[in-house]
């Protein structure tokens, strides 16, 4: 008795979220959109895909916690948290960009390992204090050179700020023992018959995060230098058209 084919059909909802990325859609809309793709594909009625669709919300519904955070984040940035994070890192010494990320990305990777995955992310830490303390800093370190922020450099300096918290949780929470992956690894290896212990398996996740912290930490420090060779020619630009401006013979 033969099986019944696989229906490859239902992976069109992956097709589904790449091309709405690539077409910069709104994600939630990505989601509701591959989904509804995906169960028309698997041959669901719209009943069945609702039914789907709750109970999966219901039962991860604690996954939503961090949304409580929002408002409170919002009332703290409408009191001006970014600016006083910025003047806060403008007036300490030594504070550049690079060493303050390079710290965050310490902090957060060791907190990972300990499995305090909460101490840090995107909108908790990353948009309002780590991603302004680094634009003070980079204001800072741009005056200095005669210089300073453009809009798309701030770009840069956030896109960096929430690559460095990424890549500290990313790689330090496979040092946590009872984090899911490393379970998960260990109830793969457990069935194509391979005992290994979830300690052994987080012993060697120490090489990995720290291989992404030094790769990371330069990084930084390049996307730093770089930053302060454009202002540094800027600045030599600026004064260039300025001498120039006075050499010329009054009308």
């Amino acid at each position: 008795m033969s099986a019944d084919p696989m229906n490859y059909w239902p992976l069109l909802g992956v097709a589904a979220v790449v091309a709405g990325f690539v077409l910069r859609m709104n994600p939630a809309l990505v989601v509701v959109i591959a989904a509804g793709v995906t169960g028309l594909a698997a041959r669901m009625s719209p009943v069945e895909l609702l039914e789907v669709i709750g109970t999966a919300f219901t039962e991860k519904r604690y996954l939503l916690v961090f949304l409580l955070t929002l408002p409170v984040i919002g009332l703290l940035e409408r009191h001006g948290l970014k600016e006083h994070a910025q003047a806060w890192i403008a007036r300490l010494r030594g504070a550049t960009m690079g060493r303050l990320l390079i710290a965050y990305l310490f902090m957060r990777q060791l907190a990972s390992a300990m499995g305090l995955t909460g101490l840090g992310g995107h909108p908790q830490a990353v948009r309002p204090l780590l991603a302004p303390m680094a634009e003070g800093a980079a204001e800072v370190a741009a005056q200095a050179h005669g210089s300073h922020v453009d809009d798309s450099q701030r770009e840069r300096i956030r896109a960096m700020s929430a690559a460095t918290d990424n890549v500290g949780l990313f790689f330090g929470e496979d040092i946590f023992i009872a984090f899911g992956a490393v379970l998960l690894m260990q109830s793969f290896y457990a069935d194509h018959g391979i005992t290994l212990e979830p300690y052994q398996i987080a012993v060697w996740g120490i090489p990995t995060a720290l291989c992404a912290f030094v790769i990371h930490a330069a990084r930084i420090r390049r996307f730093e230098r770089r930053l302060l060779r454009d202002w540094t020619m800027r600045d030599e630009a600026m004064r260039d058209g300025t001498m120039r401006d006075r050499s010329k013979p009054a009308p």
